[in-house]
């Protein structure tokens, strides 16, 4: 398995402020790149979505930014447009290029210091720090990610941000996922939980769909606070109502491992970006980002750090982590 920064064409960045417990990460495709989504989630923060719609105008996009800090988050992105306009990147209008950033936010508030959230500064810091391996864990836009809280936060998990590129071929098809979800991460080869809802003395999982279904008279505001966003990122050649499709494809990964997934409380979000440098089945594409989608997921959860005072997977010592 290689590393998704081997994809020709892109590069990934990111900052954090490990205090506040809240980051970002950015996707970078300066030469521009085709690019779809797919929003499953009930509660979804975004931006200029809208365009990659196939019925409107503009054909690539330059970035997309993954955020902690809710709507607040999306301020982020005024930095990573200074950072590609600085880099004459952008969508030509006339003597103007215009870079176009799309992206999606989680919601991080109840980790950390909420008062504190990705701006434009951290925006720009993170299109600086582009290049290289991308970390893992408890960084970027999975600095403050949370999994498992149908039971509340206190009994929560720490989530993450992972990446996996998966090949067939010259295809290449990675993913970056940052895990916020509402419910739990499990090993899709066996439905074990690898972090989610836990209980203590003794440890036990307590099983967010149970509990859901539990509890469905019930469905307060604690629910909220959750998301879970990533971006595939292919070499192949795609239009864009293909990379749509790809996007929609690749939640199936979601579905795989994050139990429940796509719920109300969740504001579950996938793009793609397509750099169009081999030719591909869409079919294949897809495939190949469900699994990379289901891989990213499962290391972000297991490469997280304990923050914040929640937990994380290493400190139960999952045996996948071996």
């Amino acid at each position: 398995m290689q590393s998704i920064t081997e994809i020709r064409g892109i590069k990934i960045g990111q900052a954090q402020d490990f205090t506040a417990a809240t980051g970002c990460t950015v996707i970078i495709c300066q030469a521009g790149a085709v690019a779809g989504v797919d929003v499953r989630g009930g509660a979804p923060g975004t931006r200029e979505t809208d365009l990659l719609n196939p019925e409107n105008y503009v054909d690539k996009v330059h970035a997309v930014l993954l955020a902690g800090g809710s709507a607040f988050g999306l301020d982020a992105a005024a930095g990573v447009m200074q950072y590609l306009e600085e880099q004459g990147a952008g969508f030509v209008v006339g003597d103007i290029k215009v870079p176009i950033v799309t992206g999606a936010v989680l919601f991080d508030l109840h980790c950390g210091d909420y008062r504190i959230r990705p701006d434009k500064e951290m925006g720009y810091a993170a299109c600086q720090a582009a290049g290289g391996q991308m970390a893992e864990g408890s960084v970027g836009a999975g600095t403050g990610a949370t999994v498992g809280k149908v039971f509340g936060a206190q009994y929560a998990m720490k989530g993450g941000i992972g990446a996996c590129c998966l090949t067939s071929g010259p295809l290449e098809v990675g993913a970056v996922v940052a895990v916020n979800c509402l419910g739990d991460v499990v090993n899709p080869a066996d439905g074990s939980i690898l972090a989610g809802a836990f209980s203590e003395q003794p440890f036990t999982f307590l099983n967010c769909e149970q509990g859901m279904l539990s509890q469905n008279q019930q469905e307060a505001s604690r629910f909220s606070g959750n998301t879970t966003i990533g971006v595939v990122v292919t070499n192949a050649e795609l239009t864009k109502s293909q990379a749509n499709k790809v996007a929609s494809m690749a939640h199936n990964g979601y579905a795989r491992t994050i139990r429940p997934a796509h719920t109300l409380f969740d504001g579950d979000t996938i793009f793609t970006l397509a750099t169009g440098q081999v030719p591909a089945s869409v079919n294949a594409v897809g495939i190949l980002a469900a699994q990379a989608v289901e891989q990213a997921v499962i290391r972000a959860v297991t490469k997280a750090q304990a923050l914040a005072g929640f937990k994380c997977c290493r400190d139960i010592g999952s045996s996948i982590l071996s």
